[in-house]
């Protein structure tokens, strides 16, 4: 974040509750998580907050209809059963094209609503590649690279991911 912009936790502001992601879209989710923070600021008095912001992120392959999406934390259960059922689904199949998509909806104290979103195209590697990253980075090969986000530096990764995507879109959108 930009100088003059200072991000809090939910540990620094004292929020520890589960929030169930009940949304049917990455959209959904995010906005879910975003209100029920900035319902819990509201109703414990921490007004001095200028607003709040939470993500969801998923991962999108086009030979599956944009499946895993919405589910792609718990699509086959954990992450390395994830890994297989992507690959597994796509064992046939010709277009192994994908993205993840992170969508970041930020609530201002005046309530109001904006949602941001960051993509980064690729395909799906043939099998895992890299022991870097976490959930689906050792199949995920980026457009313009030959290496997955696993097997990517992290620098590299940050700088090209969905998430630093989309939170160049939230700064924006803050510096307005």
């Amino acid at each position: 974040m930009p100088a003059g912009i200072e991000v809090l936790s939910l540990h620094d502001i004292g929020f520890e509750h589960e929030i169930d992601e009940t949304g049917t879209t990455l959209e959904e989710n995010s906005a879910i998580k975003a209100e029920a923070v900035y319902q819990w600021i509201v109703e414990n008095g921490h007004c001095t907050l200028d607003g709040v912001f939470a993500d969801d992120t998923g991962l999108e392959i086009d030979a599956l209809g944009g499946k895993p999406g919405v589910y792609t934390a718990r699509w086959a259960g954990e992450l390395a059963a994830n890994r297989k059922k992507a690959l597994s689904e796509l064992a046939d199949k010709e277009d192994r094209s994908a993205q993840f998509r992170t969508v970041i909806t930020l609530i201002k104290a005046s309530g109001e609503r904006i949602a941001v979103s960051g993509i980064v195209r690729g395909r799906i590697a043939t099998e895992e590649y890299g022991e870097g990253g976490f959930g689906y980075d050792p199949v995920f090969i980026p457009e313009g690279y030959d290496k997955t986000f696993g097997e990517l530096p992290a620098a590299i990764k940050n700088s090209i991911s969905h998430r630093s995507r989309a939170l160049a879109e939230l700064v924006k959108v803050l510096q307005r």
